[in-house]
């Protein structure tokens, strides 16, 4: 029987937090208590300020604890598609940043303790195509060229090195990226937040966000469904579940669902012929699949099933879809059991780019496109840090001077009704590329 439940929450345990009263006033309210949330409220608590982060849900429930735990190099756009938009020192340090937010997960796992399987296994990157394999030849040239970044070209016949399956055309290993178990890491992150003074209130979800003033001080009226306070500063860090109490923002974000599946245990000899050195694996179409095998050596097959965020109808049918491409890439899985499928919702900005600063006198940092763990905990860090010192040097936080557009023509206001036609899009692309 396939359990609808995320597996990662099955081996984790969340810091027990009692409901309690709300401050009256806080230095920094924090919506959303995910990585980008609760890495923020570490950073300021540590520095001496007063934070409460309010979570509708509880601790972690969003895309925190429902991805792969794939703690990725480089960004969702390649570094030729980089440099061809930003030029080559905003890359640079864009590039540069995405190798420093995984560090920043990995010193922060150590001097809190967080017992969450962080390892440095590397990343694989398959080709669908041969045209596929080639762009990976011109892309590890130019990384070396123009960053300073080294990668490993696999020609298809060395490939079953590193992947046991014949379904592609060669590979591209990055030995930096890392895996982490998520659910035991936003748990730690968490647990480290409350340790350090931050205050976490959950089921407690924001209505609405006003201008006012407190005691002669300019800041905001946080209203709550548990009650108001005053902040003088709002960080919104609510990814894929961005609302209409933040309007500007959430027209500049398109919620994408992702789903994964996940076997039972697999025998010591098929997981090792499934994934040989263990690589946080993902392949070169837009309707992406990404897989890895977890700690305790179950496969993990994800992707865009569906491009809608989860609901029952969508886990379910991507249960199928997710299944069937597992075992055409995998055919040795064929009786293999699927033990667990959920669904989560991803933050794609309309240029797929991360983006993080300052909109209508609000802090924000969205748009991890699929790179969150790493990205969400370093640019929670930066903006926290921006907060207490009023740094806003593209050195500390290169994403915060990249154009953020919202839909040509003011389309996109409230539901994401073009879904549908974006699916279609990326399927185009994908059979034309």
């Amino acid at each position: 029987m396939v359990q609808e439940k995320n597996f990662w929450l099955t081996t984790a345990e969340m810091p027990c937090i009692e409901p309690h009263p709300l401050p009256e006033r806080v230095d920094v309210a924090i919506l959303g208590a995910g990585f980008t949330g609760l890495s923020a409220a570490r950073t300021l608590a540590k520095r001496g300020a007063r934070v409460a982060v309010l979570e509708s849900r509880t601790l972690g429930w969003g895309a925190s604890s429902r991805n792969g735990g794939m703690v990725l190099t480089g960004l969702k756009l390649g570094a030729t598609d980089l440099l061809s938009r930003y030029g080559k020192e905003p890359t640079q340090r864009m590039f540069s940043a995405s190798l420093e937010a995984i560090s920043t997960v990995e010193k922060i796992v150590a001097e809190e303790k967080i017992d969450c399987a962080f390892s440095r296994c590397g990343h694989l990157e398959v080709a669908n195509k041969p045209g596929h394999f080639d762009s990976f030849q011109q892309s590890a040239e130019v990384m070396a060229r123009e960053l300073g970044h080294n990668v490993r070209i696999v020609p298809r016949s060395e490939l079953s090195t590193e992947i046991g399956s014949k379904h592609y055309f060669g590979g591209l290993v990055d030995a930096l990226s890392a895996g982490v178990n998520p659910a035991r890491y936003v748990a730690g992150l968490g647990a480290a937040s409350i340790r350090a003074g931050a205050e976490i209130h959950e089921q407690t979800h924001v209505d609405s966000i006003e201008a006012g003033a407190n005691a002669g001080n300019s800041g905001w009226k946080v209203s709550t469904s548990r009650g108001a306070l005053w902040a003088r500063d709002v960080l919104v860090a609510t990814s894929g579940y961005t609302s209409g109490t933040t309007p500007s923002l959430r027209r500049r974000i398109i919620p994408i669902g992702s789903y994964i599946i996940v076997t039972e245990v697999l025998p010591e000899a098929l997981a090792t012929e499934a994934s040989p050195r263990n690589r946080m694996i993902y392949n070169s179409l837009y309707f992406t699949h990404y897989y890895r095998l977890t700690p305790d050596h179950r496969m993990l097959f994800g992707g865009r099933a569906a491009f809608f965020p989860e609901n029952e109808n969508t886990i379910r049918e991507s249960q199928e879809i997710l299944r069937r491409d597992m075992i055409e890439i995998f055919p040795q899985l064929r009786e293999t059991k699927i033990e667990y499928v959920w669904g989560g919702t991803l933050d794609f900005a309309f240029d797929m780019m991360p983006h993080a600063g300052k909109m209508d006198g609000l802090y924000y940092s969205v748009g991890y496109a699929g790179h969150g763990v790493a990205m969400a905990t370093l640019l929670g860090q930066r903006i926290a840090e921006r907060i207490v010192s009023g740094d806003t040097a593209p050195e500390a936080n290169p994403f915060s001077e990249i154009p953020f557009k919202g839909a040509p023509l003011g389309l996109y206001r409230r539901n994401p009704w073009f879904l549908p036609l974006a699916g279609m899009w990326f399927r185009f692309l994908d059979l034309i590329s």
